[in-house]
Parts: C-alpha cells; sequence; structure tokens
C-alpha cells in the first residue's frame, strides 16, 4: 500500500514539473518591445529594417524608430534586439511598409519567411512606399503625434481609412503569390507636404512583384468591386457633387464560343450635395454612369495589359475551367476575357432632409 501511494506521488511530481517547464522560454512582458510599424528596404543582398516602437509614460505614450540590418528580417531583428535592454516581439507589428524598389524586385521570399516563421501575424497590413525608407522613418520622428498611432490610424476604418485605400494583408499577398486566378493591390503611399502621409493609389502586384499602379479613383472602384463599402465617398462632375450612400455588385460570368465573358453592375446609392446650373436628376445619372463606367474600362484595360488579375476575375471561372489550364488563366483567358461593366445610380435626392411629420 506504502509502495502505490510512494508510486501516485512521484507520477503527480512528474506531471506538475512537466507542466511548469511549459513556459520556461516565456519572456516576461515587461522585458520585451513590441512594435507596431515595420519597414522594410533593401540595398544589394542585405535588408534594412525600421521598428517603430511605442513607449508607455506615466502620463502618456512616446513613440521612437530603431533600425538595423542584415542578410534576412530575422537576422535585422536580432541585431536590433542585441543592441536593445529587451527582446523585440514582432507579433503586434500591425502595419508593414515596403519600399517601393523592393517591391519590383519581388516580394516572394519576404513574405514566405512571413508565413514560414509565424513571427508576424498574418493579418498585418501592407503598404508599399515610393520614399526612401530612411528620409520617411526619420520624418515619422519628427511629425508622429505623441501617441505614436498615426499611420496605423491611416488605415483603421473608424479612424482615417478612405474608400480610396487599398486595405491588403499578408496572408492576401502570400495567397495570390500561389494562386493562378487572383492577385493583389497594396496601397503606396509617400511623405505629404502638410500630412505625415499621402496616399497616391495602389500598387498591382502580380507573383508578389510590382508590374502596375493604379490611381486613387481606380482603388475606389478596385474596393467597390471586391465588396468594400464606398460610403461616405463624394464625387465631383460636370454639373454636382454627390456623395455615395452605398454600393453592391452583382456579377455573372460563362463562356461563349469558348470565350469567357462577365456580366458585373455595380449599383450606387448617391444623395446630390451640390449642383451648378440647374442640372435634372437624369442628367447627373447619365453622367456618374459614363464617368464611372469610362473610369472602370480604361482600369481594366491597363490589368490585362499587365496580365495581373487584381479584381479576381478568374475566380468567377475556376469551375469552368479544367484544373490543368488553370495556369494559362493571365496569359490566355485573361486577355481573350470580354467584360461588361455597367454602373447603376440611384439618387436620393431628398439626402439628410426629412419630412416634417404632422
Amino acid at each position: 500500500m506504502g509502495s502505490l501511494k510512494r508510486t501516485a506521488v512521484f507520477i503527480i511530481f512528474v506531471l506538475i514539473v512537466s507542466i511548469l517547464s511549459g513556459c520556461w522560454d516565456n519572456r516576461d512582458i515587461n522585458h520585451r518591445v513590441m512594435p507596431v510599424v515595420l519597414g522594410i528596404s533593401k540595398k544589394g543582398e542585405d535588408y534594412k529594417v525600421f521598428l517603430q516602437i511605442p513607449e508607455p509614460l506615466e502620463d502618456s505614450i512616446e513613440t521612437k524608430i530603431v533600425s538595423g540590418g542584415g542578410k534576412t528580417i530575422n537576422q535585422a531583428v536580432n541585431n536590433i534586439s542585441v543592441n536593445m535592454e529587451s527582446s523585440v516581439d514582432l507579433l503586434h507589428v500591425k502595419v508593414i511598409v515596403i519600399e517601393k524598389r523592393l517591391a519590383e524586385e519581388g516580394m516572394k521570399d519576404l513574405f514566405g519567411g512571413f508565413i514560414r516563421s509565424r513571427d508576424i501575424s498574418s493579418k498585418a497590413l501592407v503598404a508599399i512606399c515610393e520614399d526612401n525608407m530612411d528620409e520617411f522613418f526619420a520624418s515619422m520622428v519628427k511629425r508622429i503625434q505623441p501617441e505614436g498611432t498615426t499611420l496605423l490610424d491611416f488605415f483603421e476604418k473608424n479612424a482615417g481609412w478612405d474608400p480610396k485605400i487599398a486595405l491588403t494583408r499578408v496572408w492576401q499577398v502570400y495567397r495570390s503569390i500561389h494562386s493562378y486566378t487572383r492577385d493583389v493591390a497594396i496601397p503606396m503611399l509617400r511623405l505629404g507636404k502638410t500630412t505625415l502621409v499621402e496616399q497616391i493609389g495602389s500598387a498591382v502586384i502580380k507573383n508578389g512583384k510590382l508590374v502596375e499602379a493604379i490611381d486613387s479613383n481606380e482603388t475606389l472602384l478596385f474596393n467597390a468591386f471586391n465588396g468594400e463599402s464606398t460610403q461616405g465617398e463624394i464625387e465631383v462632375l460636370n454639373d454636382a457633387s454627390v456623395l455615395i450612400l452605398d454600393n453592391s455588385m452583382k456579377n455573372k460570368s460563362k463562356f461563349k464560343d469558348q470565350l469567357p465573358l462577365l456580366h458585373s453592375e455595380i449599383k450606387l446609392t448617391v444623395m446630390i450635395l451640390e449642383t451648378k446650373g440647374d442640372p435634372s436628376e437624369k442628367q447627373i445619372k447619365k453622367e456618374l454612369e459614363v464617368l464611372l463606367t469610362k473610369r472602370f474600362n480604361e482600369m481594366f484595360k491597363k490589368l490585362q495589359n499587365s496580365e495581373a488579375d487584381i479584381l479576381g476575375l478568374g475566380q468567377y471561372f475556376r469551375n469552368k475551367i479544367p484544373r490543368k489550364r488553370l495556369k494559362d488563366w493571365r496569359s490566355k483567358y485573361y486577355q481573350e476575357l470580354y467584360m461588361d461593366f455597367k454602373v447603376h445610380v440611384d439618387i436620393q435626392n431628398a439626402g439628410n432632409l426629412k419630412t416634417p411629420s404632422n
């Protein structure tokens, strides 16, 4: 009986020890720094990494920028950690800013490393900077708000996000690199003259490489096509300016005479803000429909020429093309695609006015 009791105590002891040892490599939160912005540039074979780190003080939060280099992103971050009093934890990075030159060279290995290492959240947002990264982050030090979240707020829907800004995350870029039928658009930034940053459109990314660019107005249509709300956006016409209240999208795909056809219709509910002269609702509606249709067709032609499918049109034909031929989508079927794009505008002329009740 005594032997059985000793055995049971020994087993319980081993279990307790094994459970406690599971946290042997954990670091106290007070000994970790958690950057919210990660900047990446490349010169030759070496990467340069910039980290924007918020530092909580007694009554406020300050921010600092640190940088380091290495053959890989992990080595660069480790080199920064060596010279800091705390370990760098990238899991809380919210925005990754990549220099345009690196995006033009290709980011396949970069995003492959992000996903494999899992050091960075796959939900982190991605942006491309047109400026030199040293100048960009040096400017951030001088002009950033004390709370240090200005760049993050730029992409937050409940803060500074605008429907003309694309929202693309790490997992979406990685998926596009390994997809035959879907590419991505990444927002492009540069230093603003009176603001911290200025949004200049979106980079068109094909197989992890920047191959084309679309402007802010085209990005608005890109967002609307992919189901993002364009509510609150103002379109200025020759005869009026209107506010977009709501948008919806319908697509129907088919093959006809062995050629892919896609019928797309976007429905916009708008409110008239201002008018010049006395145009009718019919005139305003027609002008807006013609403007947006022309803008979309010009963007689509540009995307076809670059063989980049950021609209994900190939997704509507995946069940209509043999799997072994999906790899030919960009070079063959996408080039043959006829797209019938229509815009339907519904004017809510009463705006925010309410009819008084009796």
